[in-house]
């Protein structure tokens, strides 16, 4: 899916009538819309799992280098094993902190 392509609302509604049991969110680089995924997602019973796609940096995020982590390979979409974004997901309470912390 496109980053930002889905309407919360509309996606939450879909989720609980196919009966998941829960469904995540990852803001791009920050948590700003997980107070709206969360109030959405239970109020049609659904557990909210809130996460974030953060940036990563080599040492320093004045470090403007691509960190390369692999060859890359035939498949490879991050520019020949140049990752940039790690996804993290909150497990509980500390793990929300955390993320509102990074």
């Amino acid at each position: 899916m496109l980053d930002g392509a889905a309407r919360v609302g509309d996606l939450v509604a879909e989720v609980a009538r196919q009966e998941m049991p829960a469904i995540a969110m990852t803001d791009h680089g920050n948590v700003f819309g997980a107070f709206d995924f969360y109030k959405q997602a239970k109020k049609v019973g659904v557990k909210p799992i809130i996460g974030i796609e953060a940036y990563v940096a080599p040492e320093s995020r004045f470090e403007k280098k691509r960190v390369k982590w692999a060859d890359g390979g035939e498949d490879d979409v991050s520019g020949g094993g140049a990752y940039t974004h790690m996804t993290i997901l909150a497990e509980n309470n500390q793990g929300l902190s955390n993320l509102f912390r990074l």
